[in-house]
């Protein structure tokens, strides 16, 4: 018990900015779902059971329209292909985690990632335990978020119109974060082309899959270019 105190200990501090972030966009996520007619029930386990924000989001329009499984499992692969590269990455650092492996795969999330590859547990403190509170912890803040705006959207004295537009937002953001983090913006061209042309040819309900296809594809054919690129901005 002492082992897992000290690592919950070590862990909490650094979850402390991604608790103030989660809790927001949880609640803005429960009071969503809301207004789509979810009982909060619904925001609450599929943060438990999802627990992937960006695609808990595009979930809720998935609910509300016709059926279509291959479509959503090709459109959460799209989305969630960054993934496939956390896991690879993370082979070292979970080697020797145990029973707590697959829990740790599972609650993956961009921001576990983040802290995991750029903190390591402290002397004295158990490295799996470390893992497993902080990928833990940022969960219990995402689900709690949810389960309160889930909670709470049937109570708001205003109107929900137009809350939908949070996904929206939160995607710009992101957009946003990574174009002024790179002075080299080719793969933020090319995803935005992309995504323009295949609006043109295919209708707005319907071009996302095909243009997440055309972009993997550019990328994958410019990775050489792109990567001289980078690499000559780096050394200058």
């Amino acid at each position: 018990m002492n082992v897992k105190r000290k690592a919950l200990r070590a862990a909490f501090p650094h979850t402390i900015p991604i608790m103030a972030g989660f809790l927001f966009l949880g609640i803005a996520y429960g009071i969503f779902m809301q207004s789509k007619g979810f009982s909060f029930i619904w925001p609450m386990l599929m943060s438990m059971t999802i627990f992937a924000g960006s695609m808990e989001f595009v979930t809720v329009s998935l609910l509300a329209s016709a059926f279509n499984p291959l479509y959503a499992y090709l459109l959460t692969l799209m989305v969630n292909a960054r993934h496939l590269f956390y896991g690879i990455s993370m082979l070292d650092t979970f080697r020797g985690t145990g029973r707590k492996k697959p829990y740790l795969i599972f609650g993956m999330c961009d921001e576990s990632f983040s802290i995991l590859c750029s903190t390591k547990a402290p002397e004295g403190v158990d490295h799996g335990w470390f893992c497993f509170f902080v990928t833990l912890l940022n969960q219990c803040y995402w689900v709690a978020g949810a389960t309160i705006g889930g909670l709470i959207g049937g109570f708001l004295p205003f109107e929900l119109e137009g809350i939908d537009f949070v996904m929206t937002a939160l995607f710009v953001v992101i957009f946003l974060e990574q174009w002024l983090s790179q002075k080299h913006h080719l793969p933020a061209w090319v995803g935005l082309g992309a995504s323009a042309l295949c609006l043109v040819f295919f209708r707005s309900d319907q071009f996302i899959l095909p243009a997440m296809a055309c972009i993997l594809i550019l990328l994958t054919v410019l990775r050489k270019p792109i990567s001289r690129k980078l690499e000559g901005g780096e050394a200058a």
